[in-house]
């Protein structure tokens, strides 16, 4: 089991792990949108990852992560 400052650094681990995830999936879907090719299966695939991550980005903000 895990001690309170170990998961909250396992929180904050996981924070920033999304975060930079959901930074990495936009300039990818910014590259296909250069590229004219919002209408691929890779474009939306990436738009429904980027929700899921924004979603939670937002509860962990909520929460003060």
């Amino acid at each position: 089991m895990l001690g309170n400052e170990e998961r909250l650094a396992a929180f904050d681990r996981f924070a920033a792990e999304v975060r930079g995830e959901l930074e990495e999936t936009g300039a990818r879907m910014d590259a296909l949108r250069a590229e004219n090719k919002v209408k691929s299966a890779t474009y939306k695939q990436l738009f429904a990852i980027r929700m899921t991550l924004k979603e939670i980005d937002r509860r962990l903000a909520g929460h003060g992560l």
